[in-house]
């Protein structure tokens, strides 16, 4: 039986011979997000403040995120390669920024019978950058479309709003729709004969569609605090920065020394699943010492540091705190 990614969180941290969590690393910054909470900072709003997100009155924004986070997976670049960049942005933000500007050339790039057949040349319009650097894994997202259009077309009538619809206001749920019917979202890995599981884009999916929509009609879900922070490469380096999360030697001299980790290497999947049970503690901590009418989920927590890693960004390259590199579709 394939562990969810929370039960996979707690089995993989407690396994783990590379990552360690400090208990007081998440007192520390436990302490920092009860102050910010209290404080009200913590929001649901931060997904509609980004220019380049919809807002819930566009009547395409469900199609628009279930797009965007089909191909929200490596943005990162070897240190002596240019990075791809549109319109003066980079990583995710440049892949929001060529969807959007598609929709303002008339591309019919929400459409599920455009993308699933979307040809090379097409798409190639579509993420063309400033420097002519080729977006990342550019084949794996073609095809990427290609299997979640044909998909919507013969299970769904053609309608991302059928999954949701059907999914009956339960994260849970509907994160079990996306992950059987799209292959490409089956975040999965085998650790030490044990079957884990991470989801970071389908529960990245789900995340984004709660907060596009604040909790209401097509984006609520009753159970949302049954998703964990979503496991990718960044998160882990302002957990390092906060002293949660701590490497052993031989970790960090794999990742300084710019090894590139497969998908599913016993210290990529480390990373990883400490990272979700590291968010589930902070989660747990400040939960117990805010207001009771204040929100606090894995989802808000993944948010902050996931900001605070972009807006710290020349300080934790200073501090040679280094992210785990790994080319694949699931992050």
């Amino acid at each position: 039986m394939i562990l969810s990614p929370k039960e996979s969180g707690k089995l993989i941290a407690k396994l783990a011979k590379h990552v360690q969590i400090l208990p007081e690393g998440i007192k520390d910054l436990g302490g920092l997000i009860t102050k910010e909470v209290n404080a009200g900072k913590f929001s649901i709003e931060a997904f509609s403040q980004h220019s380049v997100h919809p807002k819930s009155t566009d009547p395409w924004a469900l199609d628009w995120i279930f797009v965007v986070d089909t191909l929200n997976f490596c943005f990162w670049h070897k240190e002596n390669e240019p990075g791809w960049v549109v319109d003066g942005k980079s990583g995710y933000f440049a892949l929001c920024t060529a969807i959007n500007r598609a929709l303002k050339e008339n591309v019919d790039i929400l459409n599920p019978k455009f993308y699933s057949t979307v040809t090379k040349d097409q798409l190639g319009k579509v993420f063309r950058s400033d420097n002519g650097t080729e977006i990342p894994l550019f084949d794996e997202r073609l095809k990427s479309l290609h299997e979640v259009g044909a998909s919507l077309l013969e299970n769904f009538e053609g309608s991302f709003k059928n999954c949701v619809l059907q999914a009956k206001n339960s994260s849970k749920s509907l994160l079990k729709i996306v992950t059987d019917n799209f292959k490409c979202y089956r975040d999965e890995a085998v650790f030490k004969d044990h079957e884990v599981s991470f989801y970071k884009r389908a529960q990245i999916l789900v995340g984004d569609i709660w907060a596009c929509y604040r909790n209401t009609g097509l984006g609520q879900f009753d159970d949302i605090n049954e998703m964990t922070m979503f496991a990718d490469y960044r998160v882990p380096q302002s957990l390092l920065y906060y002293n949660v999360l701590k490497y052993s030697d031989d970790l960090l001299n794999v990742l300084e020394g710019e090894t590139v980790l497969d998908n599913g290497n016993e210290m990529e999947v480390e990373i990883r699943g400490c990272s979700i049970e590291a968010v589930r503690l902070l989660c747990d901590y400040v939960k117990e010492r805010v207001d009771s009418d204040k929100e606090v989920n894995a989802i808000l927590i993944d948010h902050f540091l996931w900001d605070f890693r972009r807006s710290h960004a020349e300080e934790i390259v200073q501090k040679k705190l280094p992210f785990h590199k790994t080319f694949c579709i699931y992050y």
